[in-house]
């Protein structure tokens, strides 16, 4: 039971208390490039979920399993960027064979998740606060979702706002900066939740 209420505590802390675009400031290059329409928002979203847990699961066993036992804990990083890149890789040739609306919609977004600096981050963080793989890969799914659920919200805004009277200085980026950052402050009120 005890197990279950952390993994329950992991689950929310990652996905909305410490959302890791809004409060730790990873991955925003695909959050601001692909938040324009709520279907590439959705998808990026999708692709993030499963690249991020899988390579919480999977750099979780490497480190656990091979580098620990083997004294090489210093080549996590190296490690962790060779099997991102590798999962990236799988799930771009996924989206080219089968769901190619998607994979023309992310255009150059898409290969940019092997730079995102959330997937490596929560690699990272698995390994600092030792999470199991288990913890790991449930910490790593919690963020991948906060991650979605802020891409999926800002493209709604955008959406919304699109044809919106703005003064012309903040036409653009500096308004999807402005509705981030109120985003951000929205956020800081699921830390009573903990």
């Amino acid at each position: 039971m005890l197990q279950i209420k952390e993994l329950l505590v992991i689950l929310i802390s990652s996905s909305l208390v410490s959302n890791v675009v809004l409060s730790q400031f990873l991955g925003l290059c695909p959050f601001l490039g692909v938040s324009k329409k709520i279907n590439t928002a959705a998808g990026m979203g999708g692709a993030v979920i499963f690249v991020i847990t899988l390579a919480s699961a999977v750099t979780g066993c490497i480190y656990n399993y091979v580098l620990v036992p083997l004294n090489m804990e210093y080549m996590q990083t190296i490690v962790f960027i060779l099997v991102i890149a590798a999962l990236v890789q799988f799930v771009e040739m996924f989206l080219k064979k089968f769901v190619v609306s998607l994979y023309n919609a992310l255009g150059v977004y898409l290969p940019l998740i092997t730079t995102n600096c959330a997937v490596l981050g929560v690699a990272l963080t698995n390994v600092q606060k030792n999470y199991g793989i288990l913890t790991g890969t449930v910490n790593g799914f919690a963020t991948a979702l906060g991650f979605t659920i802020a891409i999926v919200i800002l493209a709604g805004i955008r959406e919304k706002t699109e044809f919106n009277d703005f003064p012309e200085s903040f036409k653009g980026m500096p308004m999807v900066l402005i509705t981030a950052g109120l985003m951000a402050i929205a956020f800081c009120g699921f830390a009573g939740l903990m």
